[in-house]
């Protein structure tokens, strides 16, 4: 499974059509992959499984929302002052 994600990783270019956000304004993607790679991370850690399946949702939301977004919400994360639930 590793590595069919290893190479789904590689060929990456941008985000995907997602059919849970068809419409152009793509804010609500982008936080929703935000959550993803941060529950993602904190479900398999949390396990002791790795980490590398959660990749894609960083991929994804890096391309899709504004860096001073994301590092606003790595700052919240990191207070605990962050408003969605990981």
């Amino acid at each position: 499974m590793a590595e069919h994600i290893e190479e789904k990783l590689k060929n990456y270019r941008t985000a995907p059509f997602d059919a849970r956000f068809p419409n152009t304004n793509q804010t609500k993607n982008c936080y929703q992959n935000y959550l993803d790679f941060h529950r993602c991370n904190k479900a398999l850690s949390d396990k002791g499984m790795e980490t590398a399946p959660c990749d894609w949702y960083q991929r994804v939301y890096k391309s899709l929302c504004p860096m001073s977004w994301v590092e606003k919400w790595d700052g919240q994360v990191e207070d605990g002052s962050f408003p969605g639930k990981i």
